[in-house]
């Protein structure tokens, strides 16, 4: 997992279901971690590697 600070975070705001979030919440006290940590790990997890985005050929 990445090592970042503070400083290399952005802040956003999202929306989940509030059973969701509820349940990571409770996950994130039994591994003993952050919301934050526990939703990027995840987040890291589920993304591929790398991201490749083409843009359309528009003839």
């Amino acid at each position: 997992m990445c090592n970042m600070t503070t400083t290399d975070r952005q802040r956003t705001t999202l929306f989940f279901n509030p059973q969701i979030i509820k349940h990571a919440k409770a996950q994130a006290v039994i591994e003993e971690t952050t919301l934050t940590a526990l939703i990027e790990k995840a987040l890291i997890k589920y993304l591929p590697e790398q991201t490749i985005i083409k843009k359309a050929v528009i003839k």
